[in-house]
């Protein structure tokens, strides 16, 4: 997994906003080296952000939890 630097984070963010339609959407920087850039919806962790470098061609993988405690009761 490959660092993202602060410019990258914010144009990520700025991209899934509109991808996403959620103006509450923030992409964090990890606290510290080594750990995961977290992806939060109005200030809740709700997965992480990771870069592939491949042949030159960058991407970015989104992994959401949703927690089935989360989840509307059934009906």
């Amino acid at each position: 997994m490959a660092a993202m630097s602060s410019s990258e984070i914010s144009r990520l963010q700025v991209c899934l906003r509109r991808l996403l339609g959620s103006p509450g959407l923030t992409v964090n920087a990890p606290q510290r080296a080594g750990l995961s850039v977290e992806l939060a919806v109005n200030g809740e962790v709700v997965g992480t952000v990771h870069r592939d470098e491949d042949e030159g061609e960058v991407s970015y993988a989104v992994h959401m939890t949703v927690l089935e405690e989360d989840l509307p009761a059934p009906k």
